[in-house]
């Protein structure tokens, strides 16, 4: 794969849409976990969505600094296939460094803290979506590059894929019947802690 500034770039873009991915996946759709889900002291609702907002943040953050790289570079632009190949390995140099950082190495959190077998949703995550996309990735990189859009409309369709996966990330979960209220201890009389309220939307 070209060591240039547009791949490393797209590579670096890859590797928010894996952060978004998950987040938006795990954190708000199914809900399997939230960022520091096993971190201890860590149990109050309001402190998990608020680190999953950071994180959210963040990968909105490296998604607009690779986009602006990507603009700055878009002379040296390449195919489609190493383009591809660079967000693929972006994508799965991601899981596979939330793998080994987050799940075992830190333990902030498991991809399915409700299993019976935590490990292997792990594995099978670690390897699906973090060893594939690399392999993928690179063999596409190898690939001889097939001309592609232009680079300004190359460099409009990932912003938009890229921001769009930001927006979707601050969306609340469709078709969700529950609404959670949260309550601060300082609102509530002679209550230690926050109460968690859910009611079904009108």
């Amino acid at each position: 794969m070209a060591r240039s500034s547009w791949m490393r770039w797209s590579c670096l873009l890859g590797f928010a849409l894996g952060g978004f991915f998950d987040g938006i996946l795990l954190h708000q759709i199914l809900q399997w976990h939230h960022l520091l889900s096993l971190v201890p002291g860590m149990e109050d609702l309001r402190l998990q969505i608020l680190w999953d907002g950071w994180f959210h943040a963040l990968m909105y953050g490296l998604a607009a600094l690779a986009l602006w790289g990507l603009w700055r570079s878009k002379a040296g632009a390449a195919g489609t296939n190493p383009t591809l190949g660079a967000l693929l390995l972006g994508f799965g140099a991601w899981h596979v460094l939330d793998g080994i950082l987050s799940h075992w190495l830190l333990g902030l959190h498991r991809i399915k803290l409700d299993s019976a077998v935590p490990l292997a949703w792990d594995l099978g995550w670690f390897a699906g979506l973090g060893i594939l996309p690399i392999l993928m990735g690179l063999w596409l990189g190898r690939r001889p590059g097939r001309g592609g859009p232009r680079p300004a409309v190359t460099v409009a369709l990932l912003a938009a894929l890229g921001l769009g996966a930001g927006f979707w990330a601050a969306q609340p979960p469709a078709e969700q019947p529950f609404s959670t209220i949260v309550f601060a201890s300082a609102s509530i009389p002679n209550t230690p802690w926050p109460r968690q309220a859910s009611r079904r939307r009108n």
